[in-house]
């Protein structure tokens, strides 16, 4: 079975953020999500392709829209490489500092377990990381941006507080640079994980059906291409069926592979283990996985399935609007979706009266036209791009009663609700947090309504009702509304976080309790509505969850070597990530287990205590390796299989391991273990190494002559095994060879899993060159660590043995 030090379930605010923290403090990651990856330019735009863009894996659709229908409210989440973000408006409010509360009955409140103070750090973090930007309405062209100006007049008007909130946007090229439209982007320094360009914001109004032009700051741009960066394993239409403790400690998730180009059939179910499980799935995700596996994890707190809610969301449209010169039609689909907040004041702000905080935002419509058959009218093209989305809409409510409101529609369409002249305002805030969610018949219900929250929605539409005679416009509720039905983008809660069991699933760190090394970190976990929109709020929780499961894991001892930066020893990884060699099988040559027991079930190094007569432990170092290069499979020569026409890339990421640095450097062939991962194309992909061998300029029969030798057992996508090994030749020359000689491996990749000394009797199926690139290598210099009662001095002997080996090479000749 394939394990891992930590596996991540989703890849929204929460999951994303959770795997970039693992991934950088040293872990083996791999992220697990069920949607595919949308690079710039593959969001769905024609009808026929919005047709296909829902997820139904049943019906062979995998697409992006994730439509739940419930009894009295209906809701719209995301499925792909970034989670949420692909579709969410960007908006990167926090959380209220008074509104850290959960209203109860009899106008009581109980505190949230964790507070705005607790969360500003991880708040700062974040914006950090995803890069925010208020809209630029104070200069050319974006002053010319008529919703934007119509919601600064409504709130003055009404004495409203209005404000341009933070959106996750880029405006401008570059941070600090001019903003501009349609400028090409500068790339973060650790890349971008879909190696497509990206240009600054083109106000087309198209953030939340996917930013065909990357200039929306989603979590496939940062978080995960960050976490990618730092050798995060992200796994696109890989569906989590089931989770369950594992014995000895940690935790199995099976999952399958929803590969499209495959014929419709069922799915073989994989497993995988790892020490931490972090379920970022969405709140719909994560506790349907839990009430699944309730079974399984025994002693789940009762509050599974409870404090649901909507965040109060409620779409409603202004008909007819004009610009603020009271001339023209106003345009609502220049800018970004949402480049505005009115914020309604709580009760809990010392406003008496006032009820339960809300917010009012402008929504927009992305650019139609470019959809539709040429030769349209434009009229004719809105209605008959809604349309065709609405009868798209109605076939996933088809089973539910009180979904099919065509009839309503098709009145909006005629007062042209749905057109760029009307504005439709999106409003959501602390509604009531009394649902549930249950399993019934195998699949997920749910029990809440919008009674409760009357209150709620009757502020927000009267407050919208004003904004529309001050604008000179005519009011109207979102069709099914009439049904008394509303839709949700920010469902939240089924596994809310409390003090103690009886009060919630997890901590306030997001542990489940009674089963350590298990998280939840997306909306889930929230105890209630967190008011304005919810991400980053999520991704607050989930960075201080990884600080925190971070920390434990160092205090726990649960990995004695594993530092909390990157780089570190994984002693956790095998096996699987190759941290050592399997129970059974020869153990590395040179004496690579440097003398020490491997465990029998785990095939892993048993922890650090010691020699049998109460020595303390041995010193150990490691550090963390990248290169990339090129190989061609049936190539025996690794020069030409460099250069061929056919040759295809190939990449690996090792953290390197002396266990007792003494011995490594006592010994002739000076031998350490390798763990990471071997990515090829003609492998299967990102291959998991099982076991692995390192030598560091060993010697090579000449005295001016050392090897960089590397083996590395791993098994392709078939399981069939595999063997990398390759050298770097560290050639007597002038001191400029150093830098060529030591960044230039020479691979081979073999059939079988290959002893040293038995190259020559193997089958040849791939030969290549790979490259430490110069950013790689200063990344390296970085990950240097050492663990043991003589770290410092172990760090400078190492040092000097490494200078003077290259010293013996490349020095001057005695004569």
């Amino acid at each position: 079975m394939e394990h891992v030090d930590t596996v991540v379930v989703g890849s929204g605010f929460g999951g994303s953020v959770a795997a970039y923290r693992m991934a950088e403090a040293g872990r083996s990651v791999v992220v697990l999500e069920r949607g595919r990856a949308y690079p710039p330019g593959t969001f769905p735009r024609s009808p026929a392709e919005i047709g296909r863009a829902f997820w139904d894996p049943e019906a062979g659709l995998y697409g992006m829209f994730d439509v739940w229908s419930f009894k009295g409210f209906d809701s719209v989440v995301s499925s792909g490489l970034g989670g949420g973000s692909l579709i969410y408006a960007n908006v990167l409010l926090r959380k209220d500092e008074r509104w850290f509360v959960t209203d109860l009955p009899g106008g009581r409140h109980e505190e949230w377990p964790v507070s705005r103070a607790d969360l500003d750090p991880h708040y700062d973090a974040v914006e950090k990381m995803i890069g925010t930007a208020v809209y630029p309405l104070d200069r050319p062209p974006y002053d010319h941006t008529p919703k934007a100006h119509a919601m600064q007049d409504a709130a003055a008007e009404l004495g409203l507080h209005y404000s341009r909130p933070p959106l996750s946007i880029s405006f401008a090229p570059s941070p600090g640079a001019e903003p501009g439209v349609g400028l090409p982007l500068a790339e973060p320094p650790y890349g971008n994980v879909h190696g497509v360009p990206r240009r600054t914001c083109r106000l087309c109004g198209e953030c939340d059906i996917g930013c065909n032009d990357g200039a929306k700051n989603s979590l496939d741009h940062t978080y995960l291409s960050a976490a990618a960066f730092h050798g995060a394993d992200l796994r696109t239409e890989h569906e989590v069926k089931a989770i369950r403790p594992r014995p000895g400690g940690g935790y199995e998730v099976d999952y399958v592979h929803h590969d499209v180009n495959v014929r419709k059939g069922k799915r073989p179910v994989r497993t995988i283990a790892c020490e931490r499980l972090v379920l970022a799935a969405g709140t719909y995700g994560t506790t349907f996985l839990l009430l699944k596996s309730r079974a399984a994890l025994p002693g789940l707190s009762g509050a599974l399935g409870t404090r649901f809610s909507g965040n109060g969301d409620l779409l409603t449209f202004l008909l007819k609007a004009k610009d603020r010169d009271r001339v023209r039609p106003l345009d609502a689909s220049r800018g970004p979706v949402i480049t505005s907040a009115i914020r309604l004041p709580d009760a809990l702000d010392g406003a008496p009266g006032a009820g339960p905080g809300a917010y009012i935002e402008d929504g927009g419509y992305p650019s139609f036209v470019d959809w539709m058959v040429p030769g349209l009218e434009p009229d004719e093209q809105i209605v008959r791009v809604v349309k065709f989305l609405w009868q798209r809409f109605v076939e996933f409510f088809k089973d539910a009663p009180d979904t099919n409101v065509s009839a309503e529609l098709s009145d909006l369409i005629g007062d042209g609700a749905l057109s760029v002249s009307s504005l439709p305002l999106l409003g959501m805030g602390r509604d009531a947090a009394d649902g549930r969610l249950e399993l019934r018949g195998g699949r997920l219900n749910a029990r809440w309504s919008a009674e409760s929250s009357q209150a709620h929605y009757a502020r927000l539409r009267k407050t919208m009702r004003a904004m529309a005679d001050v604008l000179g416009a005519e009011y109207a509720d979102n069709p099914i509304w009439f049904r008394k039905r509303v839709v949700t983008v920010h469902p939240l809660g089924g596994a809310p976080m409390g003090r103690h069991e009886g009060e919630g699933v997890c901590d306030a760190f997001g542990e489940v309790f009674g089963h350590p090394g298990l998280y939840i970190a997306d909306g889930a976990a929230m105890p209630g509505p967190v008011g304005p929109n919810p991400s980053l709020t999520i991704a607050a929780m989930a960075d201080r969850l990884s600080t925190r499961a971070l920390e434990d894991a160092a205090n726990r001892g649960r990995s004695t070597h594993v530092p909390p930066r990157d780089g570190a020893r994984r002693t956790q990884d095998a096996p699987g990530t190759g941290a050592g060699p399997a129970s059974g099988e020869a153990g590395p040559p040179g004496g690579a287990g440097n003398g020490r027991a491997y465990g029998a079930d785990s095939g892993r190094p048993e922890r650090d205590r010691g020699t049998s007569s109460g020595a303390a432990a041995p010193t150990s170092l490691s550090f963390t390796e990248v290169m990339k290069g090129f190989v061609t499979f049936g190539e025996g020569d690794p020069r030409a299989g460099e250069l061929a026409e056919a040759r295809e890339h190939i990449a690996f990421r090792l953290t390197i391991t002396a266990d007792d640095v003494d011995r490594f450097l006592a010994e002739p062939e000076h031998t350490a273990r390798a763990g990471g991962w071997v990515e090829s194309a003609g492998c299967g992909g990102r291959r998991p190494v099982l076991r692995g061998w390192f030598n560091c300029l060993a010697p090579a029969g000449a005295e001016d002559r050392r090897l960089m030798r590397y083996r590395l057992h791993f098994a392709d996508g078939e399981g069939r095994p595999r063997t990398l090994t390759g050298q770097k030749n560290v050639l007597h020359g002038p001191p400029t060879r150093i830098w060529p000689d030591t960044s230039t491996l020479y691979v081979r990749i073999l059939d079988g899993h290959v002893p040293e000394g038995g190259d020559a009797d193997a089958e040849t199926l791939a030969a290549g060159v790979m490259h430490i690139r110069l950013p790689d290598f200063a990344r390296q210099l970085t990950t240097f660590r050492t663990s043991g009662p003589d770290c410092a001095a172990a760090l400078v002997r190492f040092g000097r043995f490494f200078a003077g080996e290259l010293w013996e090479v490349y020095g001057p000749d005695a004569a």
